[in-house]
């Protein structure tokens, strides 16, 4: 604040109005990981699921056939819940680093546009859906 006029210096509110942009940005791509990895979390339960359910039904019906939806498959749900919960994590530590290189290039006034974290989570969304749509299509 300018101690003659009782303001704040015009240049530093822009500059804490371009943090508080940069913590916006870095917490949605918080909550977008922490999205990742829950439904990381929940394909790798429904792994779980469809194994007990087969167990069970095995258990209460010896002598006939199990639905082929529910037989035990090879594991693919299981290995993409894990690989969805890392790559949540994954996420969310470079959302940090980014955050804190933007911080620094905004105090220097040298900001530089990085699309590392745009260009993963665009794979990422692309691979999954064509994983689980070929998923999807084998077990029909």
């Amino acid at each position: 604040m300018s101690e003659e006029t009782g303001r704040e210096n015009p240049s530093r509110t822009k500059n804490r109005r371009v943090h508080m942009a940069n913590e916006r940005t870095f917490l949605a791509w918080i909550r977008t990981s922490i999205g990742i990895m829950a439904f990381g979390f929940v394909v790798e339960k429904f792994a779980l699921f469809v194994k007990q359910m087969t167990w069970f039904l095995m258990q209460n019906t010896p002598g006939e056939a199990i639905p082929p939806h529910f037989q035990s498959g090879s594991g693919l749900s299981s290995a993409l819940g894990v690989l969805l919960i890392g790559l949540g994590a994954v996420m969310a530590l470079l959302a940090f680093i980014r955050y804190k290189k933007v911080e620094k290039q905004i105090e220097e006034d040298t900001y530089q546009p990085s699309f590392i974290l745009d260009i993963l989570i665009a794979f990422s969304v692309v691979a999954i859906g064509i994983f689980m749509m070929i998923y999807l299509v084998h077990t029909f």
